[in-house]
């Protein structure tokens, strides 16, 4: 007798292009750009190094390319001269916002003790327009020099970024770079939509395929973890996130870094969302290169080679488990070390992680709690992806309260993140 046989589908590299929820149709030129509330459309941008030198390109799924080509040239600037603007853009960033100190003795640093910055209006506006400037600087020294080649990519990217509404952008770069902190000249008032991460959802991929997984479940209850320093908890909102993790979700907290590497140790380890609340740091080891490193409550650094000591036994096997969405709420969790050595979050996605949120830059920890409560009250209820999210933060805090900080949060991977429910 005939039976319809069970198929389960183990890995499908292209599934980013085959379950986007919103996907919408292209348009080509001379075309109007999508009416404001229309779905996004995709970019893929991509970034490959090859020794010193870098080759650009970019396309969106769908559209017709000149002789069926991408869009693409090699690059003039070098890799080490791109890092270097790179973490000068970072310190720019640092320098004018976070280390800004008027008034030591009344009110010391403004910008690093609380989040809402609009007594302080005018002083942001100043600071905004110029950190837009840095970031156009860093763009357009990545795309700048001479070719025919060159030019045309660049007169293609300007135009995609600029005229096209809001975009779901991936970069898939080889190189770690500040990509929501770069910003454009888009000719408007408003020059908060020159940055890349107000204007469009933004993700650095580069990451290999996550590893083949069971299927996923969805359950009526997320499965969560907070892993944090005791010292953290009283923190600006940090106890309302906890309270807010423990009322929605089937709560695990971990406050000692043998919990947690014994955690990763499992086979099974089944979360939807692993929330970071602690220090970050970038640590010697007694060698020339720096690794960025977690600490909980002890003094044990968490580094990526660490968190692939104890799960690499686990990267192939069929019945292991490891997909949660990561909010790393620690200073410089996003970046990787000068060396652009492997770094934690893109172990955590090289494991199977869904995607991997941190900051860019030191970031004040009343900022880090209140961003961390926001981010997890939308991404908890189940009906916006993580890319949609980060955006809508970034332009609420700037609308509320005048703070760009939430540009410093890099999504690494995760645009299409969601958390799925049942009814």
């Amino acid at each position: 007798m005939p039976r319809d046989l069970q198929v389960v589908v183990r890995q499908n590299p292209s599934a980013d292009y085959t379950r986007l929820p919103r996907q919408a149709g292209p348009y080509g030129p001379g075309e109007d750009p999508p009416a404001k509330g229309a779905p996004p459309l995709d970019l893929v941008v991509t970034l490959r190094r090859h020794g010193d030198e870098l080759h650009m390109s970019a396309f969106r799924p769908g559209e017709r390319t000149p002789r069926t080509r991408t869009h693409g040239a090699r690059l003039a600037v070098s890799a080490p001269t791109l890092l270097a603007r790179a973490a000068r853009l970072r310190t720019v960033w640092r320098d004018l916002l976070i280390a800004y100190d008027p008034d030591p003795l009344a009110h010391p640093y403004p910008f690093a003790s609380t989040v809402d910055f609009t007594p302080l209006a005018a002083v942001v506006e100043r600071r905004v327009a110029e950190l837009a400037e840095e970031g156009r600087y860093l763009l357009e020294t990545m795309l700048e020099g001479p070719g025919r080649d060159l030019a045309l990519f660049r007169d293609y990217l300007h135009r995609t970024l600029t005229e096209h509404g809001s975009l779901r952008i991936s970069f898939d770069s080889d190189l770690h770079l500040p990509w929501p902190m770069l910003a454009v000249d888009a000719e408007r008032p408003d020059t908060w939509a020159d940055f890349l991460g107000y204007r469009h959802q933004v993700e650095q991929t580069g990451a290999a395929y996550p590893a083949i997984q069971p299927p996923y479940q969805a359950r009526t209850k997320p499965v969560t973890s907070l892993n944090t320093d005791d010292q953290l908890t009283g923190v600006g909102r940090a106890p309302e996130v906890r309270k807010l993790l423990e009322d929605r979700s089937q709560l695990t907290v971990r406050t000692e870094s043998e919990l947690l590497l014994k955690a990763l140790s499992c086979a099974v380890l089944d979360e939807d969302v692993m929330y970071f609340w602690c220090h970050g740091q970038f640590v010697a080891n007694d060698s020339p290169y720096e690794q960025l490193a977690v600490r909980l409550s002890d003094d044990r650094h968490i580094d990526a080679d660490l968190v692939r000591r104890h799960r690499r036994r686990h990267l192939n096997a069929p019945e292991a488990v490891f997909r949660p969405f990561v909010l790393l709420n620690a200073c410089h969790t996003g970046q990787s070390a000068a060396a652009e050595l492997e770094h934690l979050g893109r172990a955590l996605v090289d494991l199977g992680a869904d995607g991997v949120l941190g900051p860019q830059i030191q970031i004040p920890q009343e900022f880090a709690a209140e961003f961390a409560f926001a981010f997890l009250d939308l991404y908890l209820t189940g009906e916006f992806t993580a890319g949609e999210i980060t955006q809508q933060l970034v332009q609420r805090f700037a609308r509320e309260f005048h703070n760009p900080l939430a540009l410093a949060y890099s999504l690494h991977c995760g645009i299409d993140s969601i958390l799925e429910l049942n009814p």
